[in-house]
């Protein structure tokens, strides 16, 4: 049964309209990059809850999550309310397997996502582990306008820090952005667009993590199984590993 820690919002940073970092103080709990817990709020008499990656890496004490308002959702426009000092519910402990320590060896790590679906990479890169483990990294961050970019000052941060091993690739789908590419993550990889962007093969030596939308996640998969990347499984190891935000 979840416990649960009571914490205080220390910002409610807007990266525009819909689209927010929620940050928070508890006491210090572990987790590993890449694990989700539940935020509460109380509602009607009773706890409306719902399961957020942990943007934060494990050793920063701040607690981020990145959140888009759904305006005809339940709980996060609650979220998009909250202000500095107010105060939200975290479950313990956290929850999940979407992490680096069930992904095989390889040379190349993916980190292809959608939308919010970007917030575990963050963790991750936040940590020593995929520098040290993968040769080349490639963060792939999909989104409809480039206003939804979030996180870019830290990500080319790292890039700058990691010349040659870390690749940030944004994929912007309704407007033209430089830099970016246009369309969906599974016609970018089957017409060879995303791998000639970063300059890089997904090959057999590639391990892939996909986060985000599930029509993107199931033809993607489907996409890269068609080029001899199989799902990763715990029994049967492959190089193709998921996550699905909803």
């Amino acid at each position: 049964m979840a416990q649960w820690l009571t914490g205080e919002v220390i910002e409610n940073y807007a990266w525009n309209q819909e689209l927010f970092s929620l940050r928070v103080r508890t006491q210090p709990f572990e987790f590993i990059a890449g694990q989700f817990v539940r935020l509460g709020l109380p509602h009607e008499g009773g706890r409306v809850q719902r399961a957020y990656s942990l943007v934060n890496g494990p050793d920063e004490h701040v607690l981020d999550f990145l959140v888009n308002r759904v305006h005809d959702g339940l709980f996060s426009p609650l979220l998009h309310d909250l202000r500095a000092g107010q105060t939200i519910e975290v479950s313990q402990p956290p929850s999940g397997f979407f992490t680096l320590n069930e992904v095989p060896e390889g040379d190349s790590l993916w980190l292809i996502s959608t939308g919010t679906g970007i917030g575990p990479y963050l963790s991750m890169l936040s940590t020593d582990i995929p520098w040290q483990r993968f040769k080349r990294i490639h963060l792939v961050h999909a989104v409809r306008y480039a206003a939804d970019l979030a996180y870019n000052e830290k990500i080319l941060q790292w890039v700058a820090e990691h010349p040659g091993q870390l690749t940030y690739q944004p994929v912007v789908s309704r407007e033209d952005h430089a830099g970016a590419l246009r369309g969906r993550i599974p016609a970018l990889i089957q017409q060879g667009d995303l791998q000639r962007a970063v300059g890089d093969l997904l090959d057999e030596r590639a391990q892939v993590m996909l986060c985000g939308n599930p029509d993107m996640i199931r033809d993607a998969k489907t996409v890269l199984a068609d080029m001899g990347l199989a799902k990763n499984l715990r029994r049967k190891p492959g190089n193709v590993t998921m996550e699905h935000y909803w």
